[in-house]
């Protein structure tokens, strides 16, 4: 079993969704954002998404674009990205580590050369934000090669329509933004999303996660009937008005993994 798959398995064994938050990489600076994400699975995370700061984002609302800005400030990129990623596997030897972000830096990097160097810094899986199916044909056989998950979006206008195409090729979890928006967005109601579960899950056995909009326990609660509850936007947030204080985050990050407990 993959560390994803192991993750899932955990969680489903203690009757809890998977907790997944997400920060981004290089924010504020570099060292900064090693001890976040390294504290991160003690605080409560089963799995963890990092972001690839990006110069144009298309999904990302304000609070997380302004953090990629900090990040490609403080002169993050696609590889120093990547160092994150081993030194938090150096720290962190179970908890899965999914990368997010867009697909103009994998380009740029080289696919090959992306999925040789993710996978020895013991990156599982990564979302592709602005990588539909219909394009992904290049991409994913190398990504698998590498044993490194292809983590798929559907939106609340992809449900029933595209599910059967969304699923094809999709590995590790899917990912289900709850709103029609960006990041940060509004949240969705239970009932909106106990309705999509339940959608996705008799089109795939892969797990289901929920994110977008998800912003305090009481979301992830209101969430915790799907396999597993993203936050971002609120955590960066967070890292933003703390000025980054370990105590204050990890604080924050077991309370909201709390709520994913059913």
């Amino acid at each position: 079993m993959s560390r994803i798959d192991q993750a899932f398995a955990r969680c489903k064994a203690a009757n809890r969704a998977a907790f997944i938050p997400f920060i981004m990489g290089g924010a504020p600076d570099a060292a900064t954002a090693q001890k976040l994400l390294n504290l991160l699975p003690e605080a409560g995370a089963d799995i963890v998404e990092l972001g690839i700061p990006f110069s144009d984002p298309m999904a990302d609302g304000p609070v997380i674009q302004a953090a990629g800005l900090r990040a490609l400030s403080a002169g993050a990129t696609l590889k120093s990205v990547l160092q994150l990623a081993q030194g938090f596997r150096e720290a962190n030897p179970e908890t899965p580590l999914v990368l997010m972000g867009y697909l103009n830096p994998l380009y740029i990097y080289g696919y090959d050369a992306f999925a040789r160097d993710a996978a020895a810094a013991g990156v599982d899986g990564i979302i592709i934000v602005d990588l539909p199916p219909e394009e992904a044909q290049e991409l994913e056989p190398i990504l698998s090669q590498h044993r490194i998950a292809l983590v798929r979006l559907i939106a609340p206008t992809s449900v029933p329509e595209r599910l059967p195409l969304l699923t094809q090729g999709a590995s590790g979890y899917l990912y289900y933004v709850s709103v029609t928006g960006i990041t940060g967005a509004a949240a969705a109601s239970a009932i909106s999303i106990q309705h999509a579960m339940k959608q996705i899950h008799a089109t795939t056995s892969l797990p289901v996660c929920v994110g977008f909009g998800i912003k305090t326990p009481d979301d992830v609660r209101a969430a915790n009937h799907a396999d597993g509850v993203v936050v971002g936007s609120a955590l960066v947030k967070k890292i933003e008005e703390t000025k980054s204080d370990l105590n204050a985050i990890a604080a924050f990050v077991s309370e909201l993994a709390a709520g994913c407990q059913r």
